[in-house]
Order: C-alpha cells, then structure tokens, then sequence
C-alpha cells in the first residue's frame, strides 16, 4: 500500500519553531502511545537540542500497558523525561507539573542563583496531526489558564498560556507536520487517522490492520469478531477470508448476502481507532524488535 503525504508550508514552520525554540525551557512532545516513534517529527530533535525533552505518551489508555513502560524506559535512556497519560480524560496529567520542574531543575538553579527567583518554566507543545495537541492543551489548561499574550520577539499569533506561577505553555498554531518516505511510517499513522482518510484505500488499510493483529494480537482478534478456531486455526486463515467473516457477522453485506468489503474495512479500523480491538501497541522498542524478529527467525 502506497501512502504519499506532503503537507506543504515546512519551510516556513521550521523556521518559525526555530525563532520560538530561543525563547523556551522545555519541550512538551505529545507523541501516540500506539505508534510513539511514527507519531513524532524526526526535525524536533535536531532543532531542541539543549533544551530539556518532556514526552507525553497520549492515548496510552489504548495502547498495550507492558508496551507503555517498555516506551517509558526507552525514551528515558534517551535523556527524555516521560509521562503516560489521556488527554480526553485528564488521565496523568496531575504529574505533570512535578516532572517539568524536575525536568528543568538546572534552568531553576541557574535563575536562583543569579537572583531570579519564580520565574516561570516555559514550554513549547509539539505534535503532529491527531496526537491529541489541542484536547491536551484545554485539559491541562482548564478554566484557570490567562492568556498573557504575545511577548517580544514572539512569532504573531503565538500565545502564552499562563497556567499556575510555576509554568507557561507557549501555543504555536504553526505545527511541524511530518514529512515521511518510509512507507511503514505512513501506514502507521494512517491506521491511527492522522491521515487523511480520504486519500486511503479503506480495504488494503483494513487488510494491513487484520495481518498485524493476526501476528501479534490474535487474541484481540478471535475474541472481537468471534473467529471460530474449531474450523481452522487463525493462522490458516486469509485476512481476505476474515474481512469477509467480519462482514458476515457484522451484518456488513450488499444485496445477495455478498460481504460488503468496503464497510466491515470500515468498522475494522474505527474498532482499533476507539479501543474496541482491545490495548493494541503497533510499534515496539528497537530492543524488543529485534528481539521478536529473532525469535520468528528461529
């Protein structure tokens, strides 16, 4: 399956992050716990180096639990600080507060030192589309946040959000997108929507979800859809035969009781995107890849 996207004005926001990047202590990257690694923009290293790393794995709720602490530990040995949490819900975010200002205890003492006392750690939100940057944000923030306003040498349009007298969240509208030739990549974050949905090919994406789930989540699969394993074992089936077994029995056919591929494509996927699937992690730590690999290799 071929997924192109190239969402246009980078140029232009790399720049702009790149003036922002000065004025701030930290970065706050909301990544998605099911896919954490497709779901950032490679250019945010490179353009906060030196400045403290906060990641929010969002959404964690649905991803698998023992794939969230495997994330947790590897994102910390790449010196990031790290928070589980549910934007929707509010799930984690009271922690938050409390890792920012161990994230950014030297930037504090330095102030103290130098006599500059409470003031406020301020922290720029990044995400690609559909992270859940936005929800984030008015979670966090809630009714108490004032919004300052723009400060010297803020990019117009920028706003910073005032939450307590400890921190300040600068609000850029002008997110970094993700520019992508690896097709894995694509096709992670089209199972997640944060592609365009109109641009895929519902049916080959519904295909992909089933053969990964086949794979590694055939649990998920039988349990949800009540694959009869007396006939055959899951492995013996076809995605194509299961697609057309899930439209059986969802109901998903046409006239003549054809299955209606089109639709139970459909339900597959928004059944993954709610958590109907169960805890589903699609992309795992390059230790416990490798790891997997090795052991089907066998």
């Amino acid at each position: 399956m071929n997924i192109q996207w190239y969402p246009g004005h980078m140029t232009k926001a790399k720049r702009a992050m790149k003036e922002d990047i000065k004025l701030i202590d930290l970065i706050i990257e909301l990544v998605d716990a099911r896919v954490p690694l497709a779901s950032r923009n490679p250019d945010i290293d490179e353009l906060g180096k030196g400045k403290a790393r906060l990641i929010l794995l969002n959404k964690s709720d649905l991803a698998s639990e023992r794939m969230n602490e495997a994330w947790t530990a590897w994102f910390q040995k790449q010196g990031c600080f790290v928070v589980k949490v549910n934007a929707r819900n509010g799930s984690g975010l009271k922690q938050i507060n409390g890792v920012v200002q161990e994230a950014c205890k030297e930037k504090i003492e330095r102030d103290r030192r130098r006599g500059i006392l409470n003031r406020p750690v301020r922290a720029m939100v990044v995400g690609i589309p559909n992270v859940g940057k936005s929800t984030f944000i008015n979670s966090f923030a809630g009714k108490a946040c004032t919004k300052t306003g723009n400060k010297p040498g803020v990019t117009k349009g920028n706003q910073w959000i005032r939450l307590n007298k400890t921190l300040e969240l600068l609000d850029t509208p002008g997110i970094l997108w993700p520019k992508f030739e690896d097709q894995r990549v694509g096709l992670l974050l089209a199972f997640i929507g944060s592609i365009n949905d109109e641009i895929l090919n519902k049916d080959e994406l519904a295909v992909e979800l089933i053969r990964f789930m086949m794979k590694h989540y055939p649990k998920n699969l039988t349990e949800r859809y009540s694959v009869p394993e007396e006939e055959k074992k899951l492995d013996e089936w076809t995605e194509e035969e299961l697609l057309a077994h899930i439209a059986k029995i969802r109901g998903c056919l046409m006239k003549g009781g054809q299955p209606d591929y089109e639709k139970a494509a459909l339900l597959v996927i928004d059944d993954f995107r709610s958590g109907k699937l169960g805890r589903v992690t699609l992309e795992f730590p390059p230790e416990e890849k490798e790891q997997r690999e090795h052991e089907e290799n066998k």
